[in-house]
């Protein structure tokens, strides 16, 4: 069973999905302006997350998914609390950074709960959603499902972070607030389309390597 698991591509993309949260869970805490646009710092790369739980939710199915989600949910948690004992920790005589490292690292209880929040939510929806479509329309026309799963877990992935987050990030009006929703949401959906070309090839890739190490998460 061994030699089969290190065959199979499900570890590999478990671990770079709960790599891909953990340091969006930390550059989320900035603040972006580009030109009128309203976000945050892990724009650029919180949306593979959600491509990989399609691959995940696609090939393995809702239950893999969901596990997945959940082991990058402890792992974050796991994070902040390192975080948090390590900021507590008395620094040494010749460490000079404890103010910048506590700045950097505390990350404020609401923005925890935001991004936990909006990261669990958003990716079980979308897992759900991809394989609710797929159960109702088969296996074809997998761009519908790809974007259609998408549209909902990063829409209600936003709504509920900067929900939570709104003040903590500087978002302070209502104006603010529905320009950082929307250009989150356009953003991630537009990423999501984007990398359809890479997606679909990653998908057939990964059930190929399945066949070949004949396992499938429990």
């Amino acid at each position: 069973m061994s030699s089969r698991v290190s065959r199979s591509p499900y570890p590999y993309l478990l671990a770079v999905f709960c790599a891909v949260f953990l340091i969006s869970n930390i550059t989320a805490q900035k603040g972006v302006q580009l030109g009128p646009l309203i976000t945050d710092g892990a724009f650029f790369l919180f949306p593979i997350s959600y491509v990989i739980g399609d691959v995940i939710a696609e090939v393995y199915g809702f239950k893999a998914a969901r596990r997945a989600v959940f082991t990058g949910f402890g792992i974050a948690v796991v994070a902040v609390l390192s975080f948090y004992i390590a900021i507590w920790l008395p620094a040494a005589e010749f460490y000079d950074m404890d103010e910048t490292f506590s700045a950097v690292l505390g990350l404020l209880p609401r923005i925890v709960l935001a991004s936990l929040t909006g990261y669990v939510v958003g990716q079980l929806l979308n897992a759900w959603v991809l394989q609710k479509m797929k159960d109702r329309f088969g296996t074809g026309n997998l761009w519908a499902r790809l974007i259609g799963s998408t549209i909902v877990g990063e829409f209600a992935d936003t709504l509920l972070f900067c929900s939570i987050a709104a003040s903590v990030i500087g978002i302070d009006s209502a104006g603010a607030f529905v320009n950082y929703v929307l250009v989150g949401f356009v953003w991630k959906t537009l990423m999501e389309v984007v990398l359809l070309p890479v997606t679909y090839p990653t998908i057939a890739a990964v059930r190929r390597a399945e066949e070949r190490a004949d396992y499938r998460p429990a």
